[in-house]
């Protein structure tokens, strides 16, 4: 029997706050993150967005960085990597890997200057570099890679993590991802004509579109016998993993949502559980009419006629994208360790193409055992995790 890939630490930030306390207290609150622009420099305040509540100036000043240009990607995944090696206690520790999801990496800082070259000295632009600037904050690491799959990116960089140790490869890996938000993401979107000048209402009969977050979260992951010989505590087990890519679209998911299919039934093969034991799914659920119909109809296939609990969380933290899956992950665990439902507060009419979502002012209490956890991307790049709880 295969060993079991544990999860010793999280860290995360979005708009919700920095840290997985703030996180999980504004959930458990129901208080979006959701606003008006504050800190991205663009002329289209009609979208509200789901702003990290720092600017980069005071994000640089709280890590004790010198003087210099930063992305705020860099930053982010500073904050939530710190907070996840803290609580796994490898702050010490070297020759750890880590894996990193993004889309956009130092494109902030390339805006800023453009059409003048960066004045850095140093690459920080794309998405490797910006991983390396990450990793180069903390002298643990030997091997860096990236991941970049749209919205499913930190998603993956999980999936690679638990392959990396059920392969022998590694004992230890650090996996998630960091995103900023910048022109090049909201104006991207908004030539799609999928941004809500609303608070995203996911799977309800009104949903107009999403709203643009950012953030960063990252967990530790472990073969069981290296935790235990750690001593360190264990926090859950990452059971499943499945990555489906129907390739339908460049931005649309089918009608019946065929990689979202794939990807759910992988992971549930792969933790060795049948649909009726997942409690709970953390839904991509975008609040854009396509994706929410076509994530329903995938969850009627796998599900069946007793589809679980669903929620997405977007709503409190905008569409972090690249690195939604690996933040609403760690939202998954703290769910799972504080036995509630992340509830969706803007949900209000159903519709006959979605599911009903949890909802409400407040979350239900719940005993969570397994967790799946959604991230789907661009060009039909799908990925779904399950998360358990260690016995």
């Amino acid at each position: 029997m295969r060993e079991r890939v544990v999860i010793t630490g999280y860290g995360v930030v979005s708009a919700l706050g920095i840290g997985a306390e703030a996180n999980c207290a504004a959930l458990q609150r129901g208080e979006s993150g959701v606003h008006a622009v504050r800190y991205l420099s663009t002329e289209h305040h009609e979208f509200p967005v789901g702003e990290v509540p720092m600017s980069g100036e005071e994000l640089q000043e709280r890590l004790g960085l010198p003087a210099g240009v930063y992305s705020r990607t860099h930053l982010l995944g500073v904050l939530a990597l710190q907070e996840a090696l803290e609580h796994s206690k490898l702050l010490k520790q070297s020759g750890l890997a880590l894996i990193s999801g993004t889309t956009v990496g130092g494109m902030d800082v390339t805006e800023h200057y453009f059409p003048e070259p960066q004045p850095t000295g140093r690459d920080i632009h794309d998405c490797g570099a910006s991983t390396n600037e990450i990793a180069d904050y903390f002298d643990c690491f030997d091997c860096t890679m990236t991941s970049s799959t749209a919205c499913s990116s930190a998603m993956n960089a999980l999936i690679m993590g638990k392959l990396l140790i059920e392969s022998g490869e590694r004992d230890i890996v650090v996996a998630g991802g960091a995103e900023a938000l910048s022109l090049f993401h909201l104006n991207g979107f908004k030539s799609l004509m999928i941004l809500d000048t609303q608070r995203c209402r996911p799977f309800d009969r009104t949903r107009a579109g999403l709203n643009l977050g950012e953030g960063a979260g990252y967990l530790v992951l472990e073969r069981e016998s290296s935790a235990l010989k750690r001593g360190v505590e264990i926090l859950g087990v990452l059971g499943g993993v499945g990555n489906g890519c129907d390739a339908f679209h460049q931005t649309a998911s089918s009608e019946n949502g065929e990689g979202a299919y794939l990807a759910m039934t992988q992971a549930l093969a792969d933790a060795g559980l049948t649909p009726s034991d997942i409690n709970y799914v953390n839904a991509h659920g975008t609040g854009t009419p396509n994706n929410d119909a076509s994530e329903s109809a995938a969850l009627r296939r796998v599900f069946g006629g007793n589809v679980p609990p669903v929620s997405s969380t977007k709503s409190y933290t905008g569409h972090t994208t690249s690195v939604s899956g690996s933040i609403e992950a760690v939202f998954c665990l703290m769910a799972m360790r504080n036995s509630f439902l992340p509830c969706q507060t803007e949900f209000q009419t159903a519709d006959e193409q979605c599911i009903i979502p949890v909802s409400g002012s407040a979350p239900p209490r719940g005993n969570l055992s397994h967790v799946m956890c959604n991230a789907f991307g661009f060009g039909g790049n799908d990925s779904s995790i399950i998360l358990s709880r260690y016995e």
